[in-house]
C-alpha cells in the first residue's frame, strides 16, 4: 500500500474507504469488514454520517490488528467549540470502540472552530490522535488557522475530481506543507463522469475502468482519495490502480476536464451556510 507522510510524520495510506451515504448499520458494517479483507487500510468516517457504531463493529469484525488500521472521522458543526468538542471526540471513540484516532477533522470551517481546535490540540498532544486536520476549509480559512495556533492541520480534505481538479488550491496546500485529500473523487457519479469520453478512450488504453484511471490520476499527483462501494468486486478493482502509470499526455488531456467550478458547493450559497449551520444529528 503507497502511503503519504503527513507534516507530522505519521503514515497515511494514499488510498483508503469512504462510507459516506452508507447508512444502514448491517450493509456499512459488511462493506467495512470487506474493505478491510480487501486490502484497505484507511477508513473514512464521520459523526454526521451516522455509522460510526457500524464502521466500529466492521473493524472489530475484520480481525486486522489495529495497528494497522488508519481511521478517520469527523467533528460536526453542532458539537464545535472547546468543551463540545472534546466531548464529541470521546462520543465518537465509544461509537468507533477504539482507543485512539489516527486523524480527526473539523467537518466544516463554521462554529466555534477555534475551540474546537484547542481541544484537539490538546487531544494530540495526550496521544489520543495522531494527526489533526480540516474538511471543507478555504485556503483563507486554512491560512488563517495554520497563523494562529501552535499545531498546524495535517490534512484537508476537499471536493476533488476531474471536473474540479483544484489545482491551485492543491498547491498552496502542498506550500503550507498539509496534505490534500479528496472527498467525492468519482463527483458522485454527476455530469456522467463514468461515460465520459476522455476518459473512456485513457481507461481504454490501458485497459482499466474509468474509475482506476480517475484514482490513478489523482494518486499521482499525491491525493489521498477515499472512494466508496459496497461491492466487493468494486472495492478490490478501485484498489488495484498502482499496475500502470498514467503518462504525461494523459494527464494534460484529464486536466482538460477541469471547470475550475463545485459541482456541489456554490460559491455564496447563503442558503447552503444557513442549512449546514442549522443541521442537526442525533450523535
Amino acid at each position: 500500500m503507497q502511503k503519504v507522510i503527513l507534516n507530522n510524520g505519521v503514515e497515511m495510506p494514499i488510498i483508503g474507504f469512504g462510507v459516506f451515504q452508507i447508512q444502514d448499520e448491517k450493509e456499512c458494517e459488511q462493506a467495512v469488514c470487506d474493505a478491510l479483507m480487501a486490502g484497505y487500510r484507511l477508513i473514512d468516517t464521520a459523526a454526521a454520517y451516522q455509522n460510526e457504531e457500524a464502521v466500529g463493529r466492521g473493524i472489530k469484525r475484520s480481525g486486522i490488528s489495529r495497528e494497522e488500521i488508519f481511521v478517520t472521522t469527523k467533528l460536526w458543526i453542532q458539537d464545535a467549540g472547546y468543551d463540545s468538542a472534546k466531548k464529541a471526540f470521546e462520543n465518537a471513540l465509544n461509537r468507533l470502540q477504539l482507543e485512539y484516532l489516527d486523524l480527526y477533522l473539523i467537518h466544516q470551517p463554521y462554529g466555534d472552530i477555534y475551540g474546537s481546535w484547542r481541544a484537539m490540540e490538546e487531544l494530540y498532544h495526550k496521544g489520543k490522535i495522531k494527526a489533526i486536520g480540516v474538511s471543507n476549509f478555504k485556503n483563507d480559512r486554512l491560512l488563517d488557522l495554520i497563523k494562529h495556533h501552535e499545531v498546524k492541520p495535517a490534512v484537508n480534505q476537499v471536493e476533488t475530481h476531474p471536473f474540479f481538479q483544484q489545482i491551485e488550491n492543491a498547491q498552496f496546500m502542498k506550500e503550507q506543507n498539509v496534505q490534500i485529500e479528496s472527498w467525492g473523487p468519482f463527483a458522485e457519479g454527476k455530469n456522467n463522469i463514468f461515460k465520459n469520453e476522455v476518459l473512456i478512450a485513457i481507461a481504454d488504453k490501458y485497459n482499466k475502468s474509468v474509475a482506476q484511471v480517475i484514482l490513478r490520476w489523482l494518486t499521482k499527483r499525491g491525493i489521498v482519495v477515499i472512494p466508496k462501494s459496497v461491492r466487493k468486486e468494486r472495492m478490490i478493482e478501485n484498489l488495484n490502480i498502482f499496475d500502470f502509470e498514467l503518462n504525461p499526455e494523459d494527464m494534460e488531456l484529464i486536466k482538460t476536464l477541469d471547470t475550475k467550478e463545485s459541482l456541489f458547493n456554490r460559491s455564496n450559497d447563503m442558503e447552503r451556510v444557513k442549512s449546514l449551520i442549522n443541521m442537526k444529528f442525533n450523535i
